[in-house]
């Protein structure tokens, strides 16, 4: 049990605070309760001397008033210890704290007053004061509203588009009754969203083999919604596919679960610190890692400790908005699904790192796995089958002389089913040694044309010159 004279001989400090009287006594429990808590000890001069305090219940009522008197009220117990009176003041749960309408906080063994710079501060790091809230005097609806993001969003949340936009912007939280916009509505749906707020990009990065070796940087400035759409294709994109061939059919594995990237994202865009002006949401991709930065460490209430287990949202506007989308599955299991992801895919789990000022989310490349997983290489030098010479299948060597891409061939063959085409006759061809990618390390992208291979020519040729023949 802590003694007096183990109080004492602690001395003033950051935690700790002598008080003969109760004079200027708001002053101190408001210094405590903005800071991390402390103790007043009533009876006590400055050189550590016992003077005593009168412990009456009258006194106890003074300091009680005091208490509750401070803007918001602060919470204390009372605790007499031999002849002094200890005050404990509890931390703040609503900060920032004032008396006589003045703030003060602990800086080491001092109570000093602060400043409006930093009152705000202390308000924005607590949460009483949340960015996305804050009603943009300089946003004009609907001159500056975004339709067509608008529109996308209804869309990836699955709600049908009302007549009239007013009513479900208010439901959803993004203005006023005057329809005034918030900061969480132009982060979703303004036309220009940098306009109004320098914090609304979203960087992505293509590294060589160090940091120092920038490949390429996009900076995406298109809403919420759709930064993270450019942000999850920008990864695609920069990152490999390997595949496993059975037959006919191939699976297509990625060095990173799109599920767990995807996460990360969303995770950092609707959690960042939108008052910290001196960074930007950032995805990296390299050469055996993903990293996804965004500006604002925990918030307050989460601890490394419960980390992972228990989840408080910054943003509740933007976090509501983002629920309602097929982006998030459940408030609270971000963490979980990233490493479930990473687990189901083969991949190491990813790592989590924060201070107060940043939160960054890394992943690993999926190694190689014994067993037939091999990276994505031309067909050449894959295992072959040797598949039955269809009339379709000729139709796609001959019409793919010349490059072509999935849409013209499906046109060409007169087939309604896409998926059909691929799998049954592009990607037997492909296996085959008959037919090959015209960008092999990137098949899914957007300008992927199939071209005929010299031994697709040669089958060609052969089963034409046969029909011939007969």
């Amino acid at each position: 049990m802590i003694t007096l004279m183990d109080l004492i001989s602690a001395g003033e400090g950051y935690k700790i605070e002598f008080k003969e009287s109760l004079g200027k006594i708001d002053k101190e429990m408001t210094a405590f309760a903005n800071a991390s808590g402390g103790r007043i000890l009533l009876g006590i001069r400055d050189d550590g001397t016992v003077s005593g305090f009168d412990d009456t219940n009258t006194n106890r009522s003074r300091i009680q008033t005091i208490a509750r008197n401070c803007e918001p009220p602060i919470e204390i117990e009372l605790e007499p210890l031999d002849d002094i009176l200890v005050v404990n003041v509890k931390e703040g749960d609503n900060k920032p704290y004032s008396c006589g309408g003045r703030f003060y906080i602990r800086q080491g063994p001092n109570s000093q007053r602060m400043n409006r710079e930093e009152i705000f501060a202390l308000a924005v790091y607590d949460g009483t004061i949340k960015y996305e809230s804050q009603i943009n005097p300089n946003f004009t609806y609907p001159e500056d509203f975004d339709v067509r993001k608008f529109g996308q969003y209804l869309e990836v949340a699955r709600i049908s588009r009302p007549e009239e936009s007013g009513p479900l912007l208010k439901t959803l939280g993004v203005c006023n009754e005057e329809m005034k916009f918030n900061n969480a509505g132009i982060l979703f749906f303004a036309k220009d969203p940098y306009k109004f707020t320098k914090t609304s990009k979203i960087v992505c990065a293509l590294f060589g083999h160090s940091r120092s070796e920038i490949l390429d940087r996009k900076n995406f400035d298109e809403g919420v919604v759709g930064n993270i759409l450019e942000a999850i294709n920008y990864v695609k994109r920069h990152t490999d596919v390997r595949f496993v061939i059975e037959s006919a059919e191939r699976e297509e594995i990625p060095d990173y679960p799109e599920k767990a990237y995807r996460e990360a994202i969303v995770n950092a865009v609707i959690h960042r610190d939108y008052f910290d002006t001196t960074g930007d949401v950032v995805v990296e991709v390299h050469t055996k890692s993903v990293r996804v930065t965004n500006p604002g460490g925990l918030v307050k209430g989460l601890t490394e400790e419960n980390f992972g287990f228990v989840s408080r949202p910054r943003n509740n506007i933007m976090t509501d908005l983002m629920l309602r989308t097929t982006y998030v599955e459940k408030l609270g299991t971000g963490i979980y699904r990233m490493r479930k992801a990473c687990r189901e895919a083969g991949n190491p789990l990813p790592k989590f790192s924060f201070d107060r000022y940043n939160f960054v989310i890394e992943f690993g490349k999926r190694e190689e796995v014994d067993g037939g997983v091999t990276p994505e290489v031309t067909p050449e030098v894959t295992p072959e089958v040797t598949p039955e010479v269809t009339p379709k299948l000729i139709t796609l060597l001959q019409t793919c002389q010349e490059p072509h891409s999935r849409a013209e061939i499906q046109e060409v063959m007169d087939l309604s089913d896409e998926e059909h085409l691929r799998k049954t006759y592009i990607l037997t061809a492909i296996n085959a040694g008959w037919l090959s990618m015209t960008i092999p390390d990137k098949p899914r992208s957007s300008k992927q044309k199939y071209v005929t291979t010299e031994k697709g020519k040669e089958i060609s040729k052969t089963t034409s010159k046969e029909d011939n023949e007969s």
